[in-house]
């Protein structure tokens, strides 16, 4: 698609309205499973962006059914009264976990469609898989090598151009600009191999990583699901899987393991980004509501 189609119009979008509710969460961990169960309590402010909701809520007592008016679930548990968003997904190589969110909006388990493929490599497997379900592919960035990549400011205006809601970094080896930080606040996600905060940051991607787990001495790994900020690795955690580092891994071995939990973990959080179920703790922590009872968060 030519970039001159993508800038055109180009108008930002307002910023989502907030709305707040009351809750604190203690986390119970069960021992040999890969996830971590939060129990809810009344108690610390939560904020969960939503389009075209507005509330002020005061005091606890109309919390909850401040909560069910928002959230509708229809009879077949789909979420009603919330427009399907558009995801951009950047990746590098060959894209399997933007191939599982793509073929997961397909199938109707993610409220959202995959409007656009940004990539570095225009011939990567991931783009070659974009062009083939007819989703466009954007270059970026600008190099020598690849002439017709965009700028940082050009993508920005092509992504807003695309009415794109979200970003998804599904194995984008570049740091993200500044300017695409700035313009998606709070909309940015990327997954990595490890469990960070431990094994991540520049230079810790694809096998590194898992050489770098195994060598340790670890006894668990997994994919972490995080907000992007400005540095490598370092935004807000949203969401952890867990498997384990066994005693004869080879970094291959273990990489396998990791990305069949990847490529779960990552549809199930894109689900909740697209179904507005992502909800943020007075401290910063982002939480996610759950799907079959919303007075719960983990």
């Amino acid at each position: 698609m030519e970039a001159k189609s993508l800038l055109s119009g180009f108008q930002l979008n307002q910023t989502n309205p907030l709305y707040q509710t009351s809750k604190e969460h203690q986390y119970t961990k069960f021992p040999y499973q890969n996830w971590v169960s939060f129990k809810p309590h009344y108690s610390t402010k939560l904020f969960s962006q939503r389009v075209g909701v507005n509330f002020s809520l005061k005091g606890k007592n109309n919390v909850d059914d401040k909560l069910d008016n928002v959230v509708c679930v229809g009879d077949d548990d789909s979420v009603v009264g919330i427009r399907r968003k558009k995801l951009a997904v950047f990746v590098s190589g060959g894209g399997s976990n933007f191939k599982s969110i793509h073929e997961a909006c397909v199938k109707g388990l993610v409220r959202g469609d995959v409007a656009v493929l940004v990539t570095n490599k225009p011939d990567c497997g991931g783009a070659e898989y974009a062009r083939r379900k007819d989703i466009s592919v954007i270059s970026f960035p600008k190099t020598s090598i690849v002439p017709t990549g965009l700028s940082s400011m050009d993508l920005v205006t092509a992504l807003r151009n695309l009415e794109v809601d979200f970003v998804l970094l599904a194995g984008y080896l570049k740091l993200v600009p500044v300017e695409l930080v700035r313009a998606y606040p709070k909309s940015i996600l990327n997954i990595h191999p490890s469990l960070l905060p431990a094994f991540g940051g520049k230079g810790y991607y694809g096998m590194k990583v898992h050489k770098a787990v195994i060598a340790s001495g670890a006894r668990f790994s997994g994919p972490t699901v995080h907000f992007v900020d400005e540095h490598y690795d370092t935004g807000r955690i949203l969401a952890q899987s867990v498997v384990p580092v066994l005693a004869n891994d080879s970094a291959e071995e273990l990489a396998a393991r990791v990305l069949h939990e990847e490529h779960q973990l990552y549809v199930e959080v894109t689900s909740a980004l697209c179904e507005e179920r992502i909800a943020w703790r007075e401290d910063g922590v982002p939480l996610i509501q759950s799907k079959e009872n919303p007075k719960q968060y983990y």
